[in-house]
């Protein structure tokens, strides 16, 4: 009777087809992986726009008086010179003027978005977002105001993008955006 020794392991030829399968599948997935980072990025930078927006909205009306959101990379004043991305607060305006001032509290105060993001308002909302007393958005001077938000990253050939879209009330609402190239 003759008995061969079983022999345990794999051999080169199928080491090397196996790593060749886990590479090729790795270099497919890995931009897969990008892009679900850069959405996850884009639908948080946009759920903090449209909460904030909510929050001064619901503060305005709880306090019966004008709330303002407003750009501010430092968190203690309006910087319109500064990006949305680069964070934001949201202020109880007692003057109605627009800029915080002393003895006005700071309701909120939104830290600065991953540096892959952008964020940008149209014109009526590049600078500020102002609400009355009746949850309505107004400019400083008193002329109507309602617009669009859109926070959007690159993700290598594809861009990401969502729109946070102020109505005539003051209501603000989330939408998917259609954009070639995010700036």
């Amino acid at each position: 009777m003759h008995l061969q020794a079983l022999q345990k392991g794999y051999s080169l030829i199928e080491l090397l087809v196996a790593l060749s399968l886990v590479t090729t599948l790795m270099a497919w997935a890995v931009p897969t992986l990008s892009d679900v980072i850069h959405s996850v990025r884009v639908n948080t930078g946009t759920q903090a726009l449209a909460t904030s927006l909510a929050l001064a909205r619901s503060e305005a009306v709880k306090r019966n008086a004008r709330v303002v959101m407003c750009k501010s990379a430092q968190g203690t004043a309006c910087e319109p010179d500064a990006a949305w991305e680069q964070g934001w607060i949201v202020f109880h305006d007692l003057n109605s003027n627009g800029v915080v001032d002393a003895g006005e509290p700071v309701v909120h105060r939104e830290a600065a978005m991953p540096p892959t993001l952008r964020m940008s308002g149209n014109t009526p909302v590049s600078h500020y977002v102002l609400y009355t007393p009746y949850g309505r958005t107004k400019q400083l001077s008193g002329a109507f105001q309602a617009g669009t938000f859109t926070v959007c990253a690159a993700a290598g050939k594809r861009v990401q993008a969502r729109q946070v879209v102020i109505n005539s009330v003051g209501r603000a609402r989330v939408a998917n955006a259609g954009l070639t190239q995010c700036v």
